[in-house]
């Protein structure tokens, strides 16, 4: 038989450890570069974009596709490696039990 007060006690330091992680995300930042370096962004990890670094190189009005594409490639990276270590970090404050496959989290 089920322990109920022990399984609420284990959900609820769960939700500690995710609300600590969720704190630290929110105040980590990750950077994405595309094209060899002439763009480079930074976004926290709520996923909003902080900072965004063009080199003058690519600057030029007939360049405008190229840069909007770098500019979506490099935030891309950027995001991926967020959601990559939101993850990493979600298995191991649940001590490798991971989520059901299909199942994000909000941040």
């Amino acid at each position: 038989m089920v322990n109920f007060n022990q399984f609420l006690k284990q959900a609820q330091q769960m939700q500690k450890k995710m609300e600590e992680m969720k704190s630290r995300m929110a105040v980590t930042e990750f950077h994405g570069k595309s094209g060899g370096d002439l763009v480079s962004l930074s976004i926290n990890g709520e996923g909003q974009l902080k900072s965004i670094s063009i080199d003058s190189s690519i600057l030029k009005p007939e360049e405008k596709e190229l840069v909007e594409d770098l500019i979506i490639a490099a935030f891309s990276d950027a995001k991926n490696k967020m959601e990559a270590d939101s993850q990493s970090q979600l298995t191991s404050s649940l001590g490798g039990m991971g989520m059901p496959p299909g199942i994000k989290l909000p941040f």
